[in-house]
C-alpha cells in the first residue's frame, strides 16, 4: 500500500470536520486505504492472466448463460458503491470458457472505478475477445448509492444496461436470452 494513501484519508477526515486522533478514528485512514485498494483490485488483474487458458473444446453451439452474478463496483463520479447482478451469455464456436472465469471477468472489471454503461461493454468485449463467440450478451441491473444516499435520494431506482454482440443483435436470439433470464417485457 502506498504510504500516502492513508495520509490522504487522514486529510479527508480533517477536511470534513473530524478529529483523526480520536479513539474511534485512529486506524481509520489505514483501514480506509486498505479497503479502497481491495475495492479497486481489478486494476491489478489482466484478462489473459485471469482466463489462464481455461478454454475447452466443445461441439456446443447453443447459448451458454450465467445469470445472477453479483457485482460490487464504485461509481467513478462520486466513489460511492453500486451493487447489482450481471447476466452473461455467449454462443460458442468450438470452445467454451471455464464457468468460474465468467464470474471472475465480471469481478475484474467491476473492481475498477466505473460507470455501469462502460462496465457492461467491457464485460461483453472481454468475453467476445476470449471466446471468439458467435454472439455475446450482457445485462446488468444495479442500484447506485450515488442516487440513493445523495442527490435525488431515490431508494427504489434500478439501472439496467445491456450490450448485445453478434448473433444477439438478432431479434429472436436477443428475445430468447431475455426470456431465459426473466427480463422480457412481453
Amino acid at each position: 500500500m502506498s504510504a500516502s494513501l492513508p495520509g490522504h484519508y487522514r486529510e479527508i477526515l480533517i477536511d470534513i470536520g473530524e478529529d483523526p486522533d480520536r479513539e474511534g478514528l485512529l486506524d481509520t485512514p489505514k483501514r480506509a486505504a486498505k479497503a479502497m485498494q481491495y475495492l479497486c483490485h481489478g486494476y491489478e488483474q489482466s484478462l489473459e492472466t485471469l482466463v489462464n487458458g481455461a478454454l475447452f473444446a466443445s461441439d456446443s453451439d447453443e447459448m451458454v448463460i450465467v445469470a445472477n452474478i453479483e457485482l460490487y463496483s464504485l461509481c467513478e463520479h462520486h466513489l460511492l458503491p453500486f451493487i447489482g447482478k450481471a447476466h452473461v451469455a455467449y454462443i460458442p464456436t468450438g470452445k467454451v470458457l471455464g464457468l468460474s472465469k465468467i464470474a471472475r471477468i465480471v469481478d475484474m472489471y467491476a473492481r475498477r472505478l466505473q460507470i455501469q454503461e462502460n462496465l457492461t461493454r467491457e464485460i461483453a468485449d472481454a468475453i467476445q475477445s476470449v471466446t471468439q463467440a458467435a454472439g455475446v450478451a450482457v445485462v446488468i441491473e444495479a442500484q447506485h448509492m450515488c442516487m440513493m444516499m445523495r442527490g435525488v435520494e431515490k431508494q427504489n431506482s434500478t439501472m439496467n444496461t445491456s450490450v448485445m454482440l453478434g448473433e444477439f443483435r438478432e431479434s429472436s436470439t436477443r428475445m430468447e436470452f431475455l426470456q431465459l433470464i426473466g427480463r422480457s417485457k412481453s
